[in-house]
């Protein structure tokens, strides 16, 4: 069973109806808390089919981040995923090779060290070598439903970052904002667009990532996402070591 150590911090696979619980606590807080109503739960079909990861403060056994993974045989199996949902994957269809979906990832609000990203990606390097796993995927979300917000970010992602052609995700939900298309000619302020990016996708970008062309506006979370992809054969070896490093 995944678990990990690093400082202040260890992640472990949730093992009770409990552990699941405080993980839709912590996404509820951070997804879907309005005007500082911040108690609920955020929860959907999709938990019951995945391994939910918790990333805790040692000393308090505060619950500072989590995420869940759900394992796909191969792309054949990319329809059963929550990204399934909002974009059309079927190029990701002729993907040969163990996936893994990294959804609701969260940290909670009030805790900023960045050691916590290092161990949820340690948490996440060390299932991904157990595993097996060849690509990683899912959604990474902006804040907020105003992609005017972000436009620097999203003409950088244009630029640098879209999915190769073999792999690129096709429109499917019914409001989106068309980056690719709307954003040719703007140039992004570099550092202003990486300040705009939510760190998970940061982290993605770092080792390879693609992105969608396109960002769907979901409302339901209040938050703008691109799916985002990562074929682990292609992480820089340097960053490989890196990540590896951090798991142990």
């Amino acid at each position: 069973m995944l678990s990990l150590r690093k400082g202040r911090y260890a992640a472990r696979l949730a093992g009770t109806p409990a552990d699941v619980e405080a993980a839709q606590r912590l996404r509820h807080r951070t997804f879907r808390a309005r005007s500082g109503a911040d108690e609920g739960l955020d929860a959907d079909a999709f938990d019951a089919l995945c391994h939910h990861v918790l990333v805790e403060e040692v000393r308090s056994g505060t619950l500072v981040c989590c995420f869940r993974l759900l394992p796909l045989k191969g792309g054949a199996e990319i329809g059963q995923s929550y990204s399934a949902q909002y974009y059309e994957l079927s190029a990701l269809a002729k993907f040969d090779g163990p996936m893994v979906e990294m959804g609701r990832f969260c940290i909670h609000p009030d805790w900023k060290d960045p050691d916590i990203l290092r161990v949820a990606w340690g948490a996440m390097t060390r299932f991904v070598d157990e595993t097996g796993v060849e690509m990683l995927f899912g959604c990474s979300s902006f804040k907020g439903t105003e992609a005017e917000t972000y436009m620097d970010a999203f003409a950088l992602l244009k630029d640098r970052h879209l999915a190769p052609n073999r792999w690129l995700p096709r429109v499917k939900a019914p409001n989106v904002f068309r980056f690719a298309q709307m954003l040719g000619l703007v140039k992004p302020d570099a550092r202003r667009a990486m300040l705009g990016m939510p760190p998970l996708l940061r982290t993605y970008l770092v080792m390879g990532g693609w992105v969608s062309d396109h960002a769907v506006v979901d409302r339901d979370l209040d938050t703008l996402h691109v799916f985002t992809g990562l074929e682990i054969r292609a992480i820089p070896p340097a960053r490989k070591r890196l990540l590896r490093a951090a798991a142990g």
